[in-house]
């Protein structure tokens, strides 16, 4: 039975690194793979702790990029600002983030109905905006101004609700306002370090004592195979993403939330 639930828990890792740098949900995609597989966590804290591994991986092939901001931020005003831009966007995450988990965590994971349902209204959404005749005025993530970072910020915890997906909702809502597909996504990126990190250090403390060895294991393996495939998927991302769009993440929700929603119907 251990052995069973490392190996579940390496298969929702391996899914929670493929998933969360694209719009397509890694919270939802865990927590329905978790339902079907019979996985339960404590507290549900693997589903996001395990995230801080693709926090890492953004590290990893950002490290050069990261480095470059932070050592000239204190003589170049485009490094500072671009500083402030994150901080902002993650302001409002981390304010909602706090006063509703529980409710996210005790009501919103417990409903795969709901995730199901988002997925595929998510993928509507998604292959409509790649559709639209969209002018971006800022071509990459540098130059998102300040004002727009924080709307990208609010709209970035409508992904509080599972299934909405957090790089999904801060890619659209960013290039509805004037963000390139390519910097869309890489601000995502960047705004995805404080945020995860954020939510992988508040739940770990609020759940500490729920967490035994078996835990502790199972979101190690889970922790290494999320770090290993998300390295992969970010390094290619950005260069899908500038050629052919996001349409194919698209109809991906809507086939996943479709099957995911006859299978629960059915009663599986």
């Amino acid at each position: 039975m251990a052995d069973q639930s490392l190996v579940s828990a390496a298969v929702l890792g391996l899914l929670e690194g493929l998933t969360e740098f694209i719009p397509v949900s890694s919270t939802g995609h865990i927590l329905l793979a978790g339902h079907f597989l019979g996985f339960e966590s404590a507290g549900k804290t693997f589903e996001v702790v395990i995230q801080f591994g693709a926090v890492l991986a953004v590290l990893s092939v950002y490290a050069a990029k990261l480095w470059q901001v932070f050592s000239t931020a204190h003589s170049d005003p485009n490094s500072r600002r671009f500083i402030v831009a994150i901080a902002l966007a993650f302001l409002p995450a981390a304010v909602i983030g706090v006063l509703a988990h529980d409710f996210i965590k005790k009501v919103l994971f417990e409903t795969p109905m709901l995730i199901a349902v988002n997925l595929i209204l998510g993928g509507i959404v998604l292959l409509w905006v790649d559709r639209m005749a969209l002018r971006p005025r800022h071509d990459t993530a540098m130059e998102v101004p300040l004002g727009t970072a924080l709307k990208i910020g609010f709209i970035q915890c409508l992904a509080m609700i599972p299934g909405v997906s957090r790089s999904g909702a801060t890619i659209v809502g960013a290039m509805l306002l004037g963000v390139s597909k390519r910097g869309a996504a890489e601000f995502s990126f960047f705004l995805s370090m404080p945020t995860m990190a954020g939510a992988f250090a508040y739940d770990l403390w609020k759940n500490r004592d729920l967490l035994d060895a078996a835990a502790v294991n199972q979101i190690a393996v889970g922790f290494v195979m999320a770090l290993i495939a998300a390295i992969i998927v970010v390094k290619g991302l950005l260069e899908y993403v500038s050629r052919h769009g996001y349409g194919l993440f698209g109809w991906w929700r809507i086939i996943v939330g479709g099957v995911a929603l006859i299978a629960l119907l059915l009663g599986l």
